[in-house]
């Protein structure tokens, strides 16, 4: 399994389990690239980059304040906002996630203060996902009542492990207790409306105690899991930490065991897995997180988020790839001059698009209708690009890839190993796609 599967893919990105049949997940299904409805609507991504302390494995866009300057980032985040929503075409906001960083640190007033901004600018959706990323922490869970009041209706708590060494050699800053409190506030307040951040393959863990660890945790949590495996990342303290034997990770292979143990736990629970890391019941799928996976647009606003749409007025319908400034500092001063921070557009091709959808589809146990890569690909088809493969015949002999009447996805084993398959299906699409160029 490769690392990039299980990192949150809540942050506005660039670019991976359970039995088919019993899919209860409604399929979202974007329109086709030249759609007015697709240029129209959008997820929007809002990056908080502050923490009070840098966790042992973290390698994110994050930052330890010198000094309080929320009023400044709040304006900023605000008239980025307003600014990236008028450069594109954008009436309506499906879903807003603030992410990090650690977002609850900031004064619910700035999170109502950016949705009346995008509500301002587009309209809301009536079913509009508001989620907030929430630390654990005494002082995150004082300010869930506030969050909730200032808009925000799902929350995503970090808990991470109910292990006291674990949260310390993470170098996470809350407890046990503060988690289970933190959740069953969250619970309280959006009931439903509550996700859980878990986090595998932690230094010494056996998979007996991770089971253990897991249906303890099952008990107490709401109807949505996120499941991550903690990977190592250069330059991270754990990193270093390992380089010089301090600490020992599980192998690969007991890894890839405690990541099938855990979803067999958790099917066990009532949660049915959607997506590699991600797991609901009730009909509680993140929304905001299948916008990126469908192929929606999605902007992304603060220090080092990343966004994909179509601009405003440059003809086409070619999307770009947006990626904002990194350094909270640099980032505030680029807002103040000209009401952005975008450090890098790329206009995307239809190859780069395809593959992106490609990609991100293979992610969901549903995988890709033949519907939903025909709006995006209409002169060329799974069945003619995938088809014909020998490499992919082979994948399909092996029952680890699905090609029928419903589309292309994974099996249940089979998703496991989507690392080591989508360099195949890459290929052979590009291969494809060059062919059908060259013979127009």
């Amino acid at each position: 399994m490769i690392t990039y599967m299980f990192r949150k893919a809540s942050r506005g990105f660039s670019p991976g389990l359970r039995r088919f049949s019993d899919l209860k997940v409604t399929e979202h299904v974007p329109e086709s690239p030249a759609s007015p409805r697709l240029t129209e609507q959008a997820s929007l991504y809002v990056h908080w980059p502050y923490c009070l302390r840098r966790c042992t494995y973290c390698n994110f866009n994050k930052y330890i304040p010198k000094e309080n300057n929320e009023d400044i980032m709040a304006k900023c985040l605000q008239r980025e906002t307003e600014t990236l929503l008028q450069l594109s075409q954008v009436s309506c906001i499906t879903s807003v996630f603030f992410g990090g960083g650690t977002p609850s640190l900031a004064h619910p007033s700035t999170i109502a203060k950016i949705l009346e901004t995008v509500s301002k600018q587009v309209n809301l959706s009536d079913e509009v996902e508001v989620t907030l990323e929430v630390n654990p922490t005494p002082v995150g869970m004082s300010k869930l009542k506030d969050y909730h009041h200032a808009g925000v209706n799902r929350f995503s708590i970090g808990v991470q492990s109910l292990q006291a060494k674990d949260l310390k050699s993470l170098g996470r800053d809350h407890n046990s207790l503060d988690a289970l409190q933190t959740l069953a506030e969250a619970r309280k307040l959006c009931p439903g409306g509550v996700s859980v951040d878990i986090m595998f393959g932690r230094p010494n863990q056996t998979t007996e105690l991770w089971s253990r660890e897991l249906s303890e945790m099952l008990r107490v949590c709401d109807d949505h899991v996120s499941l991550y495996q903690l990977t190592l990342e250069r330059g991270t303290q754990l990193f270093k930490q390992v380089q010089s034997g301090q600490v020992t990770m599980p192998t690969e292979e007991i890894t890839a065991e405690m990541y099938q143990c855990a979803r067999t736990t958790l099917q066990q629970h009532g949660f049915q897995q959607y997506e590699v890391s991600n797991f609901a019941k009730n009909n509680s799928e993140s929304r905001h997180n299948l916008s990126y996976w469908t192929g929606r647009q999605y902007i992304g606003v603060g220090p080092g988020a990343h966004g994909r749409f179509v601009p405003l007025g440059e003809g086409g319908v070619a999307r770009e790839a947006r990626t904002q400034t990194l350094e909270p500092d640099v980032w505030i001063r680029e807002v103040r001059q000209r009401g952005h921070g975008t450090r890098r557009r790329i206009q995307l091709g239809h190859l780069e698009l395809l593959e992106e959808v490609l990609v991100m589809g293979m992610r969901m146990t549903m995988g890709i209708s033949h519907k939903h890569w025909e709006l995006f690909s209409p002169e060329l088809s799974l069945l003619e690009i995938f088809g014909g493969s020998l490499v992919v015949q082979e994948l399909l002999q092996r029952g680890q890839l699905i090609l029928d009447d419903r589309g292309l996805r994974c099996s249940w084993e089979g998703l496991a190993l989507l690392d080591s398959m989508l360099p195949v299906l890459l290929v052979e699409l590009e291969r494809s796609f060059s062919q059908k160029l060259a013979a127009n």
